[in-house]
């Protein structure tokens, strides 16, 4: 499937406003669920790609800031929170994570405490498989690791380094030094 085709699928999903990720997914599968099987897996395939390409180190930083924690589940959650928000929003945090402190949800959850999931977009494919076939998406084998070893992390507690790496989150979410 090309990057393009992918992309269609979500953009399409957020046309109607609102568009929480949770009615992005189910548009999403609607949609998808109307196609051939092989293009449903494709589309999985693909958002595998899409994962592993936004697992980066300072990604998860940023979703640990914005969240007030993130395990690893969370941080998949996040990128498919992420994801719902579009082709340009993950390009953008996956150069610059730091650029997510300009995302207005984002802004107001330093005051709300609001975290950013969103499991069900990472199971669309699935779902759309099923719903099309009546049976579940095949293996498609050896997965792509979409996320970095928790053991070669940076520390996410040490502030001096959030602040240096993640400034402007660091100023969102972070408690001025007395």
């Amino acid at each position: 499937m090309r990057t393009d085709d992918f992309w269609a699928v979500i953009d399409r999903a957020t046309e109607q406003r609102p568009a929480t990720p949770a009615e992005v997914a189910e548009r999403a599968v609607a949609d998808l669920a109307t196609r051939d099987p092989e293009e449903i897996v494709a589309w999985g395939r693909h958002l595998d790609r899409v994962l592993a390409a936004s697992g980066t180190e300072d990604l998860w930083a940023a979703a640990y800031l914005i969240n007030g924690g993130c395990t690893e589940e969370g941080f998949d959650n996040f990128r498919g929170w992420l994801v719902a928000h579009g082709r340009k929003a993950v390009a953008a945090s996956v150069k610059s994570p730091d650029v997510l402190a300009g995302m207005p949800a984002v802004r107001a959850a330093a005051e709300t405490g609001a975290v950013f999931e969103a499991e069900e977009v990472l199971t669309i494919a699935a779902r759309a498989y099923e719903k099309a076939t009546g049976e579940p998406l095949p293996d498609a084998g050896e997965r792509p690791r979409t996320r970095p070893e928790v053991a070669d992390l940076w520390d996410f507690d040490n502030e001096e380094e959030m602040q240096r790496r993640l400034p402007r989150l660091s100023e969102l979410f972070l408690e001025p030094p007395d």
